[in-house]
Formats: C-alpha cells, structure tokens, sequence
C-alpha cells in the first residue's frame, strides 16, 4: 500500500499523474485561462477602431429636418450645430448618446439625439449660446 501527503508519497518519490493525465492544478489553470480570455473579448473588441470602411454618415451629417440646420462633424468627438448654435451631446457608457436638450433618453446616434433635441424645442425657440465653458459638475457655491 502506498500513502501520500501533499503529492509526495510517503518516502520521498512524488507522486506522478499517469500519462495523459492532468493534474487538479493544470486542470485549473485552463479553466481560468478560458475564463479570462472570455471576459477579455468585449474589452478588445470595443477597444479596436471601426472608423476603417466606416460610412461617411457615420463621420458627419448636414441637413435640414423640421425646418433647422443641423450639421454635426466627428473630429475629436462631435461638434454639432443646430441653426449655427452649439449643441453639446454626451456619450454614455453603453456607446449612446444624450444631448443637454434631451437628456433624460439617449440614443443609438449622435444625429438621432440631435433630431431628438430639435423635437423637444418648440417653435421659434433656440439653443442658448454658451457665455463660458460648460460647467459639468463641481463646487456650486452651496456648501452645508
């Protein structure tokens, strides 16, 4: 009879897996390196660039909708402008877009939430013209 502890047989020789056999350990080691490389496919696929074949569209947009000119250019993020007025979106997490107009529902395009924020203005009514950089957040002057 032949006892082990620890993987060491009880008089010194280890105790070696028959061939073609894994170990608990090696056995691990393939689990988690499936599991990582798993884990590592949208992080890599989101990190790698589409613009290559991308539409035009996709890059810059002029037109007219509901009577106001919209004209948006991806350089370093959007530059939009709605009737020559700034409009600021912001991208979320999940790659849609929202705009200071409309931000409580986002959208699948920068162009989508620039026609959404022409839709929530009303007749006659404008963008604001930024008197200074926005202010996104910060001490507001409020303190308790």
């Amino acid at each position: 009879m032949t006892v082990s502890v620890g993987g060491v047989r009880v008089g010194g020789a280890p105790v070696r897996p028959a061939p073609g056999r894994r170990t608990r350990r090696e056995a691990l080691r393939g689990v988690f390196g499936a599991a990582l490389a798993v884990a590592l496919v949208p992080v890599v696929a989101a990190s790698r660039s589409t613009r290559s074949g991308a539409d035009p569209r996709d890059t810059a947009f002029d037109e007219t909708y509901r009577g106001r000119r919209l004209h948006g250019v991806l350089k370093d993020g959007w530059h939009i402008t709605v009737d020559g007025r700034p409009l600021h979106l912001m991208r979320r997490a999940d790659g849609t877009w929202l705009s200071m107009v409309d931000h409580y529902r986002s959208y699948p395009t920068a162009l989508e939430a620039t026609r959404a924020a022409v839709d929530e203005l009303n007749p006659g009514r404008e963008l604001r013209e930024a008197d200074g950089p926005m202010h996104m957040g910060g001490d507001h002057g409020v303190h308790a």
